[in-house]
């Protein structure tokens, strides 16, 4: 657990289980904390939810844990959806309206589904305002990242990713080397430069300190310019 943002409310990020099986892809969790209210941000795969559960309650009790938010329908962020279902009947999830039927799928009775169009939307919590910013095909055909423009954080999903081992830093301390920790993952997985292009452009309007992805370290400072610029010139669709 790391406090990325601390102000009239938190930032946290949790990540880095040194004990996930060798075969699940390591991932990274966020919450964003008020006073009243809790926000879990990509919260994981079923196989993550008794530890992720046991973390957040280390900052919040289960009936203020109000929002989930899924930036797409990969089962690594919230095929433990069923799970959150029980444990939490009066939450709302936050989702792209395309995914609604597919992701009932890992389970969906008791918690509502806020549908988010493909222009976006926002997310009030107790007068936080989180932009729900479209990142679309980027790799998910309806995708979203989260931006906090008083903390000045943008969650980018998949954006920025990289595959690492348990126990590296939680902020990139060397962009060069990298560089090649996300090179594959990029040109596999995210399909159009016409649409890295239009992301690119939106977010380059965005005061961003901290760049935060699903997987692997997060970028701070001047290093999420460089990741920016690297990405920008990176052709993508072509890791075959």
């Amino acid at each position: 657990m790391t406090n990325i943002y601390e102000g009239s409310y938190k930032w946290v990020m949790f990540g880095r289980d040194e004990h996930k099986p060798d075969k699940i892809i390591d991932t990274n969790q966020y919450m964003v904390r008020t006073a009243n209210r809790c926000l879990l941000i990509d919260p994981g795969g079923v196989e993550l939810f008794a530890p992720m559960l046991a973390a957040v309650l280390h900052y919040a009790p289960v009936d203020q844990i109000t929002d989930l938010f899924a930036s797409h329908q990969d089962p690594d962020i919230i095929s433990s959806l069923g799970l959150w279902d029980q444990a939490l009947p009066h939450a709302k999830l936050h989702a792209s309206a395309l995914w609604e039927g597919f992701l009932r799928h890992f389970g969906c009775e008791s918690i509502e589904y806020i549908g988010i169009a493909d222009g976006g939307s926002v997310i009030n919590l107790e007068g936080v305002e989180l932009q729900l910013i479209p990142a679309h095909y980027m790799h998910s055909a309806a995708n979203f990242n989260i931006y906090d423009p008083t903390a000045k954080i943008l969650m980018s999903g998949d954006i920025g990713a990289a595959l690492e081992e348990p126990g590296s830093p939680m902020f990139v301390d060397n962009f060069d080397a990298h560089v090649e920790k996300m090179r594959f993952f990029h040109q596999r997985w995210m399909p159009s430069n016409q649409a890295k292009k239009v992301w690119i452009e939106r977010v380059r309007e965005l005061e961003i300190d901290i760049l935060a992805p699903q997987h692997g370290r997060m970028f701070k400072g001047d290093d999420v310019k460089r990741f920016l610029d690297w990405f920008d010139g990176l052709q993508v669709g072509t890791g075959v």
